[in-house]
């Protein structure tokens, strides 16, 4: 095929380097800008650049290759200001942050364009972009206790890059040398790559990183122009988006470089604070304990202000924070919580957190309804109060017959013990050791089980009230299978003594298959009741979702 017929485009204006940046066929790529160099520079739909296409499909290694031979100086200019903002923005979309080596992109092309940072693509800029990346923030994952563990250990990497190592510096061991340095620290972290549940945490942590370093870099672009309405016209709306989308470092970071934004509404005429009370975003809520002793006034102001505004819009509902509070939170964050009572303990949780920040004037304020906050509360919940009475009778309902069984069957075991009694009455086993250990575990197994029984059966009698919910319930459950789980691990420790006594004839390797058999039925009830049980502790006992997040002083 002749060079000049690689420029002709398809039906919708797009070469063939188009197509392979859209695929992400970089072999192709390279074998097309070698044939013809200028197939970099044609804009096909929508006046895309082949790197733009690469961007936006998140196609990584044919994006950095296109990026590597594109020219800065071309006649078309392909870094000009919309073309760089576009690329910036796709990029960011794409999940191409920061510094790493597999995602050398956004952060590099704003160090190298710092323009881009305060430029704007049919109403879109870099800074609203990365407020809409959840995922790529701490405040967006969803990590397990051991998971978190992890996160907090494993280290990530905090190279500086030099293009080409210094041939010599290996052979004379500088190790004043960067890129030597480099190595070396990595050396640890390429190690724990081999372990998979690891190696993905720690990419994790680094993409955390990555998107933290470039959120600080657009911001310092935007405010060193010291223009706080400049400032403010990008802020705005990547604000609203952290907000709802409960992203607490992207607030941080913008109320820190232009503080008067904390003062911002949204379009709802919702401050930060009260749509983090109705999106039930406690990583945004939280952000009022780092204020110190100024919270107090701000969430008088909050509430007064935003009452004064509705106070001559008849159509309007004047609900003040403790109101927003009261309704139900969205589905998607119900879902979080396994479990309708334990939805109704969080919903209760969230009511009183909020109840101890706001003025007392407001526990009681009547609405344009004649509804208190107490009244919204009760009304938006009813539904859900019906289905987590349903469902902790329902749980109770079943381990009341499992703890039922286990109370019949070691009362049963403590009358006929193993072996029978001599002519004075006593077990013929008395003495042996296997026996002491049978009478024990078959006692507290009968003891745990009778308690477990009367924990439930307190449930199933229960008024089940909407304030039950909240501690009464979730401590008698939490009791109910805490022993539960005891009587059915001493019921199998007394029933491996039994079969011991009666049949090891004294062989302890009779023990070993005795022992597996037995903690399969322990290993069960572990794995399906035993994370409700972690969770309902955590969610009773536990230090809660409110609280200080860090050390970092907030407005």
């Amino acid at each position: 095929m002749p060079v000049e017929a690689l420029r002709r485009p398809d039906g919708i204006g797009n070469t063939a380097l188009h197509a392979a940046a859209n695929v992400g066929n970089t072999r192709a790529s390279i074998v097309l800008v070698q044939k013809n160099p200028e197939l970099l520079y044609i804009c096909g739909q929508d006046n895309l650049l082949p790197l733009h296409c690469a961007a936006m499909y998140a196609c990584k290694d044919t994006l950095l290759f296109l990026l590597e031979v594109t020219r800065d100086d071309h006649v078309s200019m392909p870094f000009s200001n919309e073309n760089v903002v576009r690329l910036v923005i796709y990029a960011i979309s794409s999940g191409f942050y920061g510094k790493s080596i597999s995602q050398d992109v956004a952060l590099q092309l704003v160090q190298r364009y710092p323009q881009v940072a305060t430029l704007k693509y049919d109403n879109m800029c870099a800074l609203g972009e990365i407020a809409r990346k959840a995922s790529a923030f701490p405040s967006g994952s969803r990590l397990k206790f051991w998971q978190r563990v992890i996160y907090c250990c494993v280290p990530v990497k905090l190279q500086t890059f030099v293009p080409i190592e210094d041939p010599m510096s290996r052979a004379r061991g500088d190790l004043d040398n960067p890129v030597v340095a480099n190595r070396r620290s990595q050396v640890i972290v390429h190690k724990l790559n081999w372990v998979p549940l690891i190696k993905h945490i720690r990419e994790q942590k680094q993409m955390h990183h990555e998107a933290l370093t470039l959120l600080k870099c657009v911001c310092e672009k935007i405010r060193s122009l010291r223009n706080s309405m400049h400032f403010k016209s990008f802020a705005e709306d990547a604000l609203i988006s952290a907000t709802r989308l409960g992203i607490h470092e992207v607030i941080e970071e913008i109320v820190d470089s232009y503080p008067k934004l904390i003062w911002m509404r949204d379009n709802d005429n919702r401050t930060i604070f009260q749509r983090a009370v109705i999106e039930r975003h406690e990583n945004v809520f939280n952000l009022l304990y780092q204020m110190g002793d100024y919270k107090r006034y701000l969430m008088l102001v909050q509430d007064k202000n935003f009452l004064l505004a509705q106070e001559n819009h008849e159509d309007t509902i004047r609900d003040t924070m403790l109101h927003l509070a009261g309704r139900l939170a969205p589905r998607i964050k119900l879902d979080l919580v396994p479990g309708a009572a334990l939805q109704m303990q969080r919903e209760l949780q969230w009511f009183k957190e909020v109840e101890k920040q706001v003025l007392p004037m407001y526990k009681e304020w009547e609405n344009n309804s004649g509804e208190t906050p107490a009244m919204v509360f009760t009304t938006a919940h009813e539904k859900l109060v019906e289905e987590g009475q349903k469902w902790m009778k329902d749980t109770a309902n079943s381990c009341t017959i499992v703890a039922a069984l286990i109370v019949t069957v070691v009362f049963a075991a403590a009358i006929t013990v193993p072996g029978g009694n001599d002519n004075t009455g006593l077990p013929i086993f008395s003495k042996k050791t296997a026996f002491i250990a049978f009478a024990i575990s078959d006692a507290i197994s009968l003891f745990t089980s009778t308690t477990s029984l009367l924990m439930f059966l307190s449930i199933l009698t229960s008024r089940c009230a909407e304030s039950d919910f909240l501690y009464v319930l979730p401590k008698r459950l939490i009791i109910g299978l805490s022993t539960l789980f005891l009587s059915i691990t001493t019921m199998m420790v007394a029933f491996s003594a039994t079969l011991y006594l009666s049949f090891g004839q004294d062989k302890l390797w009779i023990l070993i298959p005795v022992a597996v058999l037995a903690s399969l039925p322990i290993t069960s009830f572990v794995s399906l009741q035993f994370p409700l049980l972690v969770d309902l502790i955590s969610a009773t006992y536990g230090s809660g979702i409110f609280g200080k997040q860090s050390d970092r002083p907030f407005y």
